[in-house]
């Protein structure tokens, strides 16, 4: 097992060829989802094992993720892709911290003294996934408190961002009008969604954005494009966006006052530079950047490789983030 130190500028960071030596360094973790444990289908290779080990060793470990799901439904998948729950202290959810402000800012009714409300109930144009899904947007739609589902951008007060291939109307699963964005999660393309972002624009509607990622690694090894897109071509429009998830400090901090300890003695894990090692710098919390995830194309490694020591500074040069160590994966070896 080696490690080396070498430095991007003035900063140092720390390469090492497994996750392993980094297990006597920090007392917590807080832990990126995609790219780091799995990759929506299943554990990625010696993931579960490095986890397990963490915990058999006393380590607290937490979940912090750009997911739209809740934290509940976040820690409910786990068994399915390969890890044990009861190892984690929770998760951090970009989807619960979203559904919270949503219902404190758009989802609560006052109550008049004859028991009626004060106002009518708001409606949010809902650019979401395509169903089947599990689990449901409407899941989401439940955490939001007393909103609803608009028909059309002229019938919405504001704009829910939670996934990225329609815009659902109103209605339960399997009758709700579901209108496509056509090839947007595949390629990127915004055709079909850049008229409906001027249109809001238009009406200066805010947008909440569930889920801030660009892209996201299938398990395919194929890159989809993700809601953070969508929020941020809304924004270069002139539209106002309220983002939720990494990289905002407020999501690392709460993953701190989760775990009970200090800062120092936690590594974020993460794959992303511009979401997991932007904030967790902003934070003041060491990270642990996995070269394996969505940058390794721009490294021009393989899987499992330990990355070109010249790659990483160009790549950390590029976007202006450094992170603390870099190793492959999350795998002991």
């Amino acid at each position: 097992m080696t490690m080396s130190d070498t430095s991007t500028s003035d900063t140092a960071f720390q390469i090492h060829s497994s996750f392993r030596p980094l297990l006597s360094e920090y007392d917590g973790f807080i832990l990126d989802q995609f790219g780091v444990m799995h990759n929506g289908s299943h554990g990625l290779d010696g993931a579960a094992e490095a986890v397990s080990t963490m915990s058999k060793l006393g380590k607290k470990i937490i979940i912090l993720s750009n997911s739209s799901s809740s934290s509940e439904a976040t820690v409910a998948k786990l068994p399915r892709l390969g890890f044990d729950p009861d190892v984690f202290v929770g998760a951090v959810t970009s989807g619960e911290e979203a559904g919270h402000f949503i219902r404190s800012e758009y989802g609560t009714l006052g109550t008049r003294e004859d028991g009626g409300t004060t106002a009518a109930r708001r409606k949010a144009l809902f650019i979401t996934w395509a169903t089947p899904k599990s689990p449901s947007p409407m899941d989401f739609i439940a955490k939001c408190g007393d909103i609803d589902i608009a028909s059309s951008v002229e019938d919405a007060d504001f704009i829910i961002c939670h996934g990225a291939n329609v815009v659902r109307g109103p209605g339960p699963d399997g009758t709700a009008i579901e209108t496509s964005l056509g090839s947007f999660p595949m390629d990127g393309n915004m055709d079909l969604i850049d008229p409906i972002l001027l249109k809001c624009k238009e009406r200066n509607l805010t947008m909440v954005c569930a889920n801030p990622d660009f892209v996201m690694v299938k398990p395919d090894g194929t890159r989809g494009h993700m809601p953070g897109k969508i929020a941020k071509r809304y924004e270069e429009m002139g539209g106002t966006v309220s983002y939720f998830g990494k990289p905002h400090v407020p999501h690392f901090e709460a993953c701190i006052r989760d775990l009970g300890l200090p800062k120092d003695r936690v590594a974020h894990v993460g794959d992303s530079l511009h979401h997991d090692i932007a904030g967790a710098n902003a934070s003041g919390i060491p990270c642990v950047f996995v070269a394996g995830g969505v940058h390794r194309e721009e490294l021009g490694s393989h899987l499992g490789e330990v990355p070109d020591e010249a790659a990483l500074e160009k790549l950390f040069e590029k976007h202006g983030e450094v992170p603390t160590h870099v190793v492959p994966m999350l795998k002991l070896d």
